[in-house]
């Protein structure tokens, strides 16, 4: 029953992931909470499943057209340095301030998400 669950967790982060919104958002809540994993492992998972997710999504968004080159490596270079950084902090960090800082960024993500939506609603509604 465990590997089931396992399964849909991996599933539903794909599928967030691919779309775009990144899957660690419901896939490290997932793990925690439902699997029973602790904070930093399932941050860990994360970061591994996140590789793979993004090579596909780089592929097929540059096939498609759809990448843009400028830039590419003031964004890419700092992106990788600071994960890193991140994850050798992450390993020496305590659960319960990685769950906490967890939390508040899924708060502020989603405040963000919340003030994007009204946004473009406002947009549209100009027209």
């Amino acid at each position: 029953m465990s590997f089931l669950i396992f399964l849909l967790s991996g599933i539903a982060g794909g599928i967030l992931g691919g779309m775009g919104m990144g899957g660690g958002t419901l896939l490290i809540p997932l793990l925690t909470t439902v699997c029973g994993v602790k904070q930093s492992a399932a941050q860990g998972v994360n970061l591994l499943c996140f590789l793979p997710m993004s090579a596909v999504a780089l592929f097929v968004h540059a096939k498609s057209g759809l990448l843009k080159k400028e830039g590419l490596a003031f964004l890419t270079v700092p992106a990788l340095l600071f994960s890193a950084l991140s994850a050798v902090a992450a390993a020496y960090l305590p659960d319960a301030a990685l769950s906490k800082g967890f939390g508040v960024f899924l708060i502020g993500l989603s405040f963000f998400q919340f003030a994007s939506a009204f946004r473009m609603k406002k947009s549209k509604n100009a027209f």
